[in-house]
């Protein structure tokens, strides 16, 4: 990787960056190199030779001797604290490629490279930046509200109430039909006893209408119906108990009926040759 890298070439042509030290044909790849460079980036002298030192690869001893190299150029050569110089840079080049070979079986050889790196190192005072405070920006003042038109005029103070509508009396024949209706006892054995007759509402024929009133005398002598009494419930009728064990003797039917029946005896068969002995 040749070339300026980030944050380590000069912005101008001729302008001096720091002190740098650097080594080359360094017997390392490149790769390795900058594996122990990412390390110290960025930290002051003493800490990055520190680092540097418990560093368990063998391309670290090479590097810290490299950053040695260049802290000495900046004390005779820039004559600069060497408390104040921090890592500002450091960055590992691909160098040639040795190539060797080695013999393999059946007479052939391959090929071994060998790689080198150029290892970089660039010290730079640490700079102090000093801090400004930002500039006070004044506020401009708000500008007030307009005051809003009271709302008092336009709605009126209190709502009056509407008056409530009369309610008109129902007739009584009306409110007889709408009574509720008497919830019956559940039925039970027993029938219950008939309901008392109401004897019939008189009737008052208007005013004028003579024909009208001898119907509704007519009405009112005439018999009620006879009120249906209920039906008694139907229930299941118990079963006799059996009579209960005795200890007088059965009668003689009782006896033979109880006598069981001799069965009749089987007649074996006789096998074959028993049979010819015997004819």
């Amino acid at each position: 990787m040749t070339g300026p890298k980030t944050n380590e070439g000069a912005t101008k042509v001729g302008e001096r960056t720091g002190t740098r030290s650097t080594a080359k044909y360094v017997r390392s790849s490149a790769y390795k190199a900058r594996e122990v460079l990412d390390l110290i980036r960025g930290l002051d002298v003493r800490r990055a030779d520190e680092v540097l030192q418990f560093t368990d690869r063998e391309i670290a001893r090479a590097i810290r001797k490299v950053l040695a190299s260049a802290v000495a150029n900046a004390i005779h050569n820039d004559e600069q604290d060497p408390d104040e110089l921090y890592v500002r840079a450091c960055f590992a080049d691909e160098g040639p490629t040795l190539r060797r070979f080695r013999p393999r079986a059946r007479g052939r050889a391959t090929r071994v490279r060998k790689r080198t790196c150029h290892i970089t190192i660039l010290l730079s005072p640490i700079e102090t930046v000093e801090v400004t405070p930002p500039p006070v920006v004044e506020e401009k003042p708000r500008r007030p509200r307009k005051a809003q038109p009271q709302a008092a005029e336009a709605a009126p103070a209190t709502t009056e109430e509407k008056p409530k509508r009369a309610r008109t009396p129902k007739p009584a024949a009306a409110t007889e039909a709408e009574a509720p209706a008497v919830a019956e006892p559940p039925p039970t054995g027993e029938p219950e006893a008939p309901a008392a007759e109401e004897p019939p509402a008189e009737t008052v024929a208007p005013e004028g209408g003579e024909a009208q009133a001898e119907v509704a005398q007519a009405a009112a002598e005439e018999p009620a119906p006879e009120a249906q009494a209920p039906k008694p419930r139907r229930t299941r009728a118990k079963k006799a108990d059996a009579p209960a064990p005795t200890d007088e003797a059965p009668s003689g039917a009782a006896e033979s009926a109880a006598e069981e029946k001799p069965k009749p005896a089987r007649r074996r068969k006789k096998p074959a040759e028993e049979s010819e002995k015997e004819s």
